[in-house]
């Protein structure tokens, strides 16, 4: 019986691949040919994804079985709205936060979390960096007698239900907007990647790395600018949808033309903080939907 399952199975794709080819789709995946089965969540598990409003910045706070992980804080003049934030939602214990990378428009808001909350492990791309944002997260952290953790590309750990991986930066890459620490959340069948200020160079690198980069939703990387989000990459990503965290009328021109453009030929739905205000997402293991 096993033997002709597997019989079956190998048809089956070889019979997708033939079509995949005649169809002109030769890069079709296994996944698209044969989708996740729909999973059953433990009853009393919860998902959600805010993607805070923070102007020209980025803010992300995850929250899976009441574990909570707050990715990058916004520039120093949100810290009133991120302390706030966790405050209003009695949030005074943080799994993991993280500072994608020391720019000041995503560390500049943490030290106003670790205010208020305690955490229990800090990552960052870099552990020194010498700017007034970042001298204050590593004085708040060490208030809590924390000190920054440098993930490598493959770890992995658990929020709750969900699996965070580390994708990159690869070891060896000098500091710049490359160096962001990229994530991918699965959660269930449902996944998120988070791509921080990641330019063009650093999607090649995780492009030729081989890990699994194909999610249901992207946070597009340094706020929709042009440097990012080249076509190969999301076609590699295939998201059905694109969150921007970008500020109102900025003057750096973000989002790009070009960036929406190849968001919207693959037909994603895409979501901008400059106009949606903080958006939130919810997954049941199965299906994205949006408040």
């Amino acid at each position: 019986m096993r033997i002709l399952i597997r019989i079956l199975i190998t048809l089956l794709v070889a019979l997708g691949m033939i079509v995949a080819q005649q169809t002109g789709a030769a890069d079709i995946s296994f996944e698209d040919l044969f989708p996740h089965a729909p999973v059953e969540m433990p009853e009393d598990s919860c998902f959600s994804i805010e993607f805070l409003d923070v102007g020209e910045g980025d803010s992300a706070l995850v929250d899976c079985d009441g574990h909570y992980m707050l990715i990058d804080g916004g520039g120093s003049d949100r810290s009133s709205f991120i302390y706030t934030k966790l405050k209003d939602n009695g949030i005074n214990h943080l799994d993991y936060i993280v500072a994608t990378h020391p720019d000041a428009d995503h560390v500049g808001g943490l030290a106003a979390a670790l205010n208020y909350a305690s955490v229990d492990v800090a990552f960052c791309s870099c552990e020194t960096r010498d700017t007034r944002a970042f001298n204050s997260f590593v004085k708040y952290l060490d208030k809590q007698g924390k000190k920054i953790t440098v993930p490598d590309a493959g770890d992995s750990f658990d929020l709750g239900s969900a699996e965070v991986t580390v994708l990159g930066p690869e070891k060896g890459q000098s500091y710049s907007d490359n160096t962001s620490i990229v994530l991918r959340i699965t959660y269930g069948n449902t996944s998120f990647l988070f791509t921080g200020d990641s330019e063009m160079e650093d999607e090649k690198s995780l492009l030729s790395s081989g890990r699994k980069l194909k999610s249901d939703l992207i946070k597009v990387a340094h706020h929709g600018s042009r440097s990012s989000s080249s076509q190969v990459f999301l076609d590699a990503v295939k998201p059905d949808f694109a969150v921007i965290s970008v500020g109102k009328d900025n003057s750096y021109g973000h989002p790009a033309a070009e960036v929406l453009e190849r968001l919207e030929k693959l037909g994603a739905e895409i979501y901008r903080t400059d106009l949606n205000g903080t958006i939130r997402c919810i997954s049941d293991g199965n299906t994205i939907t949006f408040d």
